[in-house]
């Protein structure tokens, strides 16, 4: 079952995402995930099978794994013990949903990367750091950094989000929740690499996002999604090049083939490139879990 909306539920939408819906249930939220696929900030027309399944569930498969680290905000993925009549729509939300305690958010997307890629090798290639960590030279793209390192940026309510350093960091939520999300970011990039390796994946990078839930830090949203997250193939990996990936980094290489501005409208995606792409999602599930969508 493809899911472009949510329109089927009679219910009003409180925040309303490129691929995700959400409802406010009272003493909570009801986190739906769709099939749509966005590049470039741009929302596509075309569906990808299987997308917000993959999504959802490979979220609340990391929530697990890492809750010796970290609270989370999940309450269920079970539908039938969804409040305010949602449990009515189980076929539809069934695997692309989770119920979750309201969290006071913080103003900052928490990055971590272990290898040179995206933004952070732009950087490198223009003055030899990342995150405004001076690094070695000589570095080729896809190289392990020496070690992992956090790179926060701003959360932006429109446009792109803005790379910043520690200390703006500091300075936007104070020392200690700095701090706070720095060592509770690394840990989690650290536990999760290491498991990704013992199945054929290394996580380059990723991102996070975190809340106060009764004063207490808690991690949100999404968690090492293939939005959220660079996984590579680990028998493919060769420095030098782009990596085998398993996200949606395969959409964007093929889109810049294209005579496109990165505005809307959206080009139309071939079967191909939509078939391919949710192949890759769906790849990334099996891997992860052991388990086909």
């Amino acid at each position: 079952m493809l899911i472009k909306d949510t329109s089927f539920i009679d219910k009003p939408v409180l925040a309303q995402g490129k691929v995700r819906s959400i409802y406010d249930t009272g003493d909570s939220l009801l986190m739906i995930v769709t099939d749509r696929i966005s590049a470039f900030d741009v929302i596509f027309d075309e569906l990808i099978p299987d997308k917000g399944r993959v999504l959802s569930s490979i979220s609340a498969f990391w929530f697990d794994f890492t809750k010796d680290i970290i609270p989370n905000h999940v309450i269920t993925t079970d539908v039938s013990k969804y409040p305010g009549g949602f449990d009515q729509y189980k076929e539809e939300l069934e695997g692309r949903s989770m119920l979750v305690k309201k969290a006071e958010m913080l103003p900052a997307e928490c990055i971590v990367r272990g290898y040179l890629e995206g933004s952070a090798l732009k950087e490198y290639k223009k003055s030899g750091t990342v995150g405004g960590i001076k690094m070695p030279e000589g570095l080729l793209q896809g190289d392990k950094l020496p070690e992992p390192l956090f790179t926060p940026s701003t959360k932006e309510e429109s446009g792109h989000d803005i790379n910043i350093t520690y200390e703006q960091l500091v300075d936007l939520i104070g020392e200690e929740d700095a701090k706070a999300l720095r060592d509770a970011s690394l840990a989690l990039y650290t536990k999760v690499s290491e498991f990704a390796l013992t199945k054929g994946l290394i996580l380059a990078d990723t991102k996070f996002e975190f809340g106060k839930i009764d004063g207490v830090l808690t991690v949100c949203d999404e968690m090492f999604t293939p939005d959220s997250s660079r996984f590579w193939d680990l028998n493919d990996y060769q420095p030098g090049r782009a990596q085998k990936s398993f996200d949606k980094q395969f959409l964007r290489e093929w889109l810049e083939t294209l005579d496109w501005d990165k505005t809307y409208p959206a080009p139309t995606l071939p079967q191909e490139i939509i078939d391919k792409t949710a192949e890759k999602y769906r790849e990334c599930y099996s891997r992860i879990t052991g388990k086909e969508i």
